[in-house]
């Protein structure tokens, strides 16, 4: 590895939406950090979605606009304090929020949402906008949880199950480097907890732990490789839920990276049953990373 790097390469610039709720000004000051750390571009988003709402009085699409500014300049009033020197800018959309986020971002950008809005109009809710975002998004979201600030833990969690989760392990180093923090990595194996008279088809737990471990290790290896600097922990998990599982393994980590399912086949459920309890219950950010 090149020493001279930045310690931040793999990662690109960040724009964070907001509705001036109290969750928005959370994510607003959590990208701000994340910007400063990756010493990368942060871009402050607000969207109106006036360009589809035809039946607004031209009055009323000014009002509306004028608001949406006074969003931005207080967005933009708070960065400034918390990181005078950073490199950030505004951007006000007419278009709807999860299309402006995603344009906004590109394909190397990380887009940063509130938990939860204001409701409404314009709102960022996660039940709605943040999902849609994370389902749709060419690079990582980063839904922002958490009722306040919490000191930094020093851990990152990337939760890991196959090859295919390598892009959101690999995101997950290269945000504990530009941190200065460690990387846990957490794989959860599911096993029938009534399996009845099949019970002697299943005697060999030990076995199976064992071979999930191997596999996991297997993965993390040219992860450890890359990222030599790295303090890297690995730990596998049974578990009769995983989404429970990967919630207590966040408990002590300032970021839980996940690998973005999208089902197909799954209404109201467009990255699958896990990840989208994980963004409901997790005591800690959570970045979405897709697959591959």
């Amino acid at each position: 590895m090149n020493t001279t790097e930045s310690p931040a390469r793999g990662l690109g610039p960040v724009v964070v939406g907001t509705d001036g709720s109290e969750q928005a000004t959370r994510a607003v000051l959590w990208a701000a950090d994340e910007a400063v750390a990756r010493d990368r571009p942060l871009t402050v988003l607000h969207a109106t979605g006036v360009e589809h709402a035809g039946h607004l009085p031209f009055d009323g699409s000014r009002s509306v606009l004028g608001g949406a500014r006074e969003i931005l300049d207080d967005a933009m009033a708070r960065v400034s304090q918390r990181h005078p020197d950073a490199d950030a800018r505004t951007w006000l959309s007419r278009d709807g929020a999860t299309r402006s986020l995603v344009e906004a971002a590109g394909g190397d950008g990380t887009v940063v949402v509130g938990s939860r809005g204001r409701g409404g109009f314009s709102a960022l809710l996660l039940g709605s906008v943040g999902l849609r975002t994370a389902a749709r998004a060419r690079g990582p979201v980063v839904v922002v949880r958490g009722a306040r600030e919490m000191p930094p833990r020093g851990t990152v969690t990337a939760a890991v199950r196959d090859d295919g989760d390598l892009s959101a392990l690999r995101h997950a180093a290269w945000t504990a480097r530009a941190h200065g923090a460690s990387l846990k990595v957490t794989s959860v194996w599911m096993f029938l907890q009534n399996v009845g008279s099949m019970a002697t088809m299943f005697d060999d737990l030990g076995g199976i732990a064992e071979a999930e471990a191997e596999a996991t290790a297997r993965m993390v290896e040219p992860v450890r490789e890359e990222f030599p600097e790295l303090t890297v922990a690995v730990e596998t998990v049974k578990a009769s839920s995983a989404a429970g599982a990967l919630i207590e393994a966040a408990g002590d980590s300032d970021l839980l990276v996940v690998g973005a399912r999208r089902a197909a086949h799954a209404p109201g459920f467009p990255l699958g049953r896990v990840t989208h309890a994980v963004l409901h219950h997790a005591p800690c950010p959570v970045a979405v990373v897709p697959r591959g």
